[in-house]
């Protein structure tokens, strides 16, 4: 038996013995997938078992070295532990935006101090994090931020405002672009700093949005206090960082399917809900889109570990993020779209106990969204354009 076949064995084996039954169902609701933080109310007692016995393994950030809280896997490892997960549909123990952004700027710019502050709770799942990037007037241009950081000595004075910041009224710490040099231009001059929400002067307002939710707020900041010691990465070189992450939380918007689709495929469904009383999918059309997509998934899973695999051989990324964006975003729409008309009538349901709560058409509605946070499509295509194609400006 090789290393990784032994080790698959190992981890199957942990898996089965590991993750309770309740971990393994579909997500109901978004109460179903767990945060983390401290403000966080687990669902049930499974829920905090699942968390905490994947934290002690270093499973809750697989290939995080294991001095920081991680599971220091291989690459290889990692795959093997997310098909295991797949094969008894174990939930995702613990994420955030801690896990999917923070953590692999901290681990590339961040200060030994910062990464021992930072990272072992995001792993343990205790801080729950935010992203403070977009402005009422800086979005898609980003770097024309007004937030502005003061040099007090020894910390900074934040004043500004930041928009769509996703969960802000639930997280507990904020990583955040500020301009700390006013008179540079306007891509210089930006740090990357970290700061606690309950600092004084921190405020939210939930932003309600076409689905009935409120993820997104618009986060105000009045004198806020920031030690110094909390800037990741060079002083007036965030946007090095900032460009790094947004890498990250491209290569994490769409690709893959719904929570609460979690071991249900589209097919199954469809057939469930507008299929035939032998329980088949008589919609020629349908189940042809159903196949396209399925197929389009697995090519764009096939891309995602290409691009892994050179980034893992210290390729970087780069400007092939804006192909996974874009492409995920797409085709998170499209499956989105198929859902509905899987589901039928009763897919436009807001409350009903069959369609959970109306959460699938509170989902596509949400859905819509994808093609602009994280950058917009339209920006996504303009990078393909100059920086992977070489075409000239219209």
């Amino acid at each position: 038996m090789s290393d990784l076949e032994q080790f698959r064995a190992e981890t199957r084996a942990w898996l089965d013995a590991n993750c309770p039954e309740e971990m393994r169902q579909p997500l109901k609701s978004q109460a179903d997938h767990c945060w983390g933080g401290r403000k966080w109310q687990f669902q049930s007692e499974a829920q905090k078992v699942w968390m905490e016995r994947m934290a002690e393994k270093g499973w809750t950030a697989p290939q995080w070295p294991k001095e920081y809280g991680g599971g220091g896997l291989s690459q290889e490892q990692a795959e093997i532990l997310a098909e295991e997960m797949k094969r008894i549909n174990a939930r995702t123990p613990v994420s955030n935006f801690g896990f999917w952004m923070l953590g692999p700027a901290l681990l590339k710019f961040g200060s030994e101090e910062l990464k021992r502050e930072h990272l072992p709770p995001i792993c343990r799942g205790e801080i729950r994090w935010c992203q403070g990037y977009s402005e009422p007037n800086a979005g898609s241009d980003l770097a024309s931020l007004q937030t502005r950081a003061e040099d007090k000595g020894d910390h900074f004075v934040v004043n500004g405002q930041k928009i769509w910041t996703s969960y802000a009224d639930k997280a507990d710490w904020i990583f955040c672009l500020v301009r700390t040099d006013p008179q540079a231009t306007k891509h210089n001059g930006i740090s990357f700093v970290l700061f606690d929400m309950e600092n004084e002067g921190v405020s939210t307002r939930p932003i309600e949005l076409i689905s009935g939710e409120s993820p997104f707020c618009e986060t105000f900041f009045d004198d806020v206090k920031v030690d110094k010691h909390q800037v990741v990465g060079e002083l007036n070189r965030g946007w090095d960082v900032a460009k790094y992450l947004l890498t990250h939380e491209r290569n994490n918007i769409g690709g893959e399917p719904p929570g609460f689709l979690k071991g249900r495929a589209l097919g199954p469904l469809a057939a469930e809900y507008v299929g035939t009383e032998h329980g088949k999918l008589a919609d020629a059309g349908l189940r042809a889109d159903i196949a396209n997509l399925e197929i389009d998934h697995m090519a764009f899973q096939a891309l995602v570990g290409k691009i892994r695999a050179e980034a893992e051989a210290g390729q970087g990324v780069g400007a092939q993020s804006a192909v996974l964006k874009y492409y995920g975003t797409e085709l998170n729409k499209r499956r989105y779209e198929l859902m509905m008309d899987a589901l039928g009538s009763e897919g436009l349901e807001w409350d009903s106990e069959r369609t959970l709560g109306g959460l699938f058409a509170r989902e596509w509605l949400r859905s819509k969204g994808n093609s602009i946070e994280g950058g917009t499509s339209e920006v996504m295509l303009g990078i393909v354009s100059k920086r992977l194609l070489g075409l000239p400006d219209a």
